[in-house]
């Protein structure tokens, strides 16, 4: 295989930075383990950890017009004796890593009030030039790419105009407005080559922004190549962007991308077939932007079961072999396990038939792809019978609900009658991803147990019975208008008049599953969903774990304010420590210039008004 000499270096640093404690990209490795080699702070301490600094950056924000607020979700990065993270109005800070004390802070400047769809902002990306030179990327809600001066936070004014490369601008469909393209994950890097994807509205309308995932060089900003993963055709849909954060592979000159739906995400009659290359992962040559192989995760997708889970690049023992492999999570809760330069399931996949549409002008696809192995993370089918409630009044409403409902197994496409999904939208797995544990040859990662309704409404139904509350986890109703589609949207989150799940706890847990067999080791419930409930009732969570050579798995996540570690062979709870609100974010750890290991949470909260409420918090916790 062949492949560019300026893939080589990079890799090389790699492995330098792995031995001395950082945590340099977003999932501390360019193919995202989220494994710290670190040992400090381990099963046997890790009671100790209390909180060793606060710091607090000033943009929780809730716009007045009733839009979105901020969310904080991002991981900061600890390179070179610095600590550098990103908010959602898009400002870099860099704090000292035992005070944090600011020591800097870029300000893009951006309208806060925009109405952008995901007020998100998930971290930021670093490379060093070969004078020595490291620069600070940020791609920003409003879509700017910007570079700063890692020692400075001044931009660089070589790096495209003045430091700044707008991405709303070269798309083959120009965005609407703000929220219809917006950029919420940090940039891969893999050799001299910037890799971002995308934020684009859902449901929106049917020829919403394509999902184009461009490279821009580190240096200079230019343009290096776009791979566009929808059929060039007039008034055709949009998206299966990658909003997500995408893996490389250094050393085989590959990018995996995720990707979402194509538009609108519940009405495919305007986009007959699979809907290649939606609800995937791409393998990209770095350098040419080609394709290599690709899996499909999801055939025409009608559920809002994007590829939302970052890949996870692995290499596994199996008959005797190293395989170099790459796990797929998704919010059905299937996990794929791949031939990461082949892309060929490692323990078989197969095609089952699933129900069928009988909305006028729908075709739904006729099977969808299963993993042999593992089994699914969480449940994938529910009736009326199964709907829980704490009380009776409560069970007789969820059973009641479910019952209007059209219900089956998943995949069981939306209807005008209304269709019980499980898992929701919001997963099975969602963007917080997973961790491997490589001592234990573990794939861990959080899953949610909570089902969701979808409806469609004829057009000229639409507006009457439109009425906007925003995305809620409180159990409203959201309306999409799908312009273009013979019909709108109401969808929510399947909870009860107390405001709890309709489905069974636990509502959230953790898996583990063993990377070289695909059975599961174990599995715990995770956080709190309400501290009026049991903790073995479990959370909702978005977030994602870590893993340490300590034999821990650090993860927050969840609905309850606290950061949990738990033992990474057993699952068993360590330790929890309370943060001031949800840490809605995946942590990192590092080893500081004073020799101690330090783990670091973004804790901004669900925004849900006594129970998590918005928050602008980076917590440290130390022995």
């Amino acid at each position: 295989m062949k492949f560019a000499a300026w893939l080589l270096a990079p890799a090389a640093c790699l492995l330098l930075a792995a031995q001395n404690g950082e945590w340099p990209f977003y999932g501390r490795d360019p193919g995202g383990q989220r494994f710290s080699p670190l040992t400090a702070i381990n099963r046997s301490n890790v009671q100790k950890l209390k909180v060793a600094w606060t710091f607090r950056t000033g943009d929780a924000y809730a716009p007045p017009n009733g839009s979105k607020p901020t969310q904080f979700e991002a991981t900061p990065l600890y390179i070179d004796g610095t600590l550098y993270l990103g908010t959602p109005l898009g400002r870099i800070i860099a704090l000292d890593p035992v005070t944090g004390t600011q020591r800097w802070a870029y300000d893009p400047h951006i309208d806060k009030d925009k109405g952008y769809g995901d007020y998100a902002n998930r971290g930021v990306s670093s490379w060093k030039s070969l004078e020595g030179r490291r620069r600070i990327y940020i791609a920003t809600i409003d879509a700017r790419l910007i570079a700063v001066d890692a020692a400075t936070g001044k931009l660089c004014p070589d790096f495209g105009d003045n430091g700044i490369v707008n991405l709303r601008n070269g798309l083959r469909t120009a965005p609407r407005g703000f929220a219809d393209y917006e950029e919420t994950s940090p940039p891969a890097i893999i050799g001299n080559a910037l890799i971002v994807g995308s934020a684009i509205q859902d449901n929106g309308w049917t020829d919403e922004p394509s999902g184009e995932v461009r490279a821009f060089d580190t240096a200079t900003g230019k343009l290096k190549w776009t791979w566009d993963p929808i059929p060039h055709r007039p008034q055709g849909p949009g998206a299966a962007n990658s909003w997500s954060v995408i893996a490389v592979d250094p050393a085989r000159n590959l990018v995996f991308v995720p990707t979402g739906s194509a538009s609108p995400d519940y009405y495919g009659g305007l986009r007959p077939g699979d809907d290649l290359f939606a609800n995937s992962v791409v393998a990209l040559r770095a350098d040419t932007g080609r394709p290599v192989w690709h899996f499909q995760t999801v055939h025409h997708d009608l559920w809002d079961f994007d590829v939302a889970t970052p890949p996870l690049l692995f290499d596994i023992q199996k008959n005797g072999n190293t395989i170099p492999a790459i796990a797929i999570g998704s919010k059905t809760a299937n996990l794929f396990l791949l031939n990461r330069e082949t892309g060929q399931p490692l323990f078989g996949v197969e095609e089952r038939p699933v129900p069928q549409s009988d909305v006028p002008g729908e075709q739904a696809a006729p099977t969808q792809p299963f993993p042999l192995k593992p089994a699914p993370v969480s449940p994938q089918h529910m009736t009326a019978d199964d709907g829980w409630g704490i009380d009776e009044a409560d069970r007789k409403w969820c059973h009641d609900e479910i019952a209007k409902l059209r219900t089956g197994s998943i995949f069981t496409p939306p209807s005008l009658q209304g269709t019980l999904s499980l898992p929701g939208n919001i997963g099975g797995q969602n963007w917080g991803g997973m961790t491997y544990d490589p001592f234990d040859d573990l794939l861990i990662l959080p899953t949610n147990h909570i089902a969701a309704e979808a409806r469609l409404i004829p057009r000229a139904d639409y507006e009457s019975l439109r009425e906007s509350r925003g995305r809620k986890l409180d159990g409203d109703w959201e309306f999409a208008p799908q312009r273009g589609a013979p019909y709108g949207l109401m969808r929510r989150l399947l909870l009860s008049p107390k405001r709890l799940p309709c489905t069974a706890p636990p509502w959230g847990t953790l898996v583990a599953i063993q990377a070289s067999t695909g059975e599961k080791k174990w599995e715990v419930p995770l956080g709190q969903f309400s501290p009026r409930l049991p903790a073995s009732f479990g959370s909702i969570s978005l977030g994602g774990p870590i893993s340490t050579a300590g034999g821990l798995v650090f993860i927050a996540s969840t609905l309850d304010p606290a950061l949990y570690a738990f033992d990474s062979e057993t699952g068993r709870q360590l330790w929890k420590g309370v943060l001031p609100t949800s840490g809605k974010a995946t942590p990192m750890t590092f080893e500081a210039p004073n020799g101690k290991q330090y783990v670091v949470i973004s804790a901004g909260g669900y925004g849900i008004p006594d129970l998590s409420p918005l928050g602008d918090y980076v917590v440290a916790f130390s022995l």
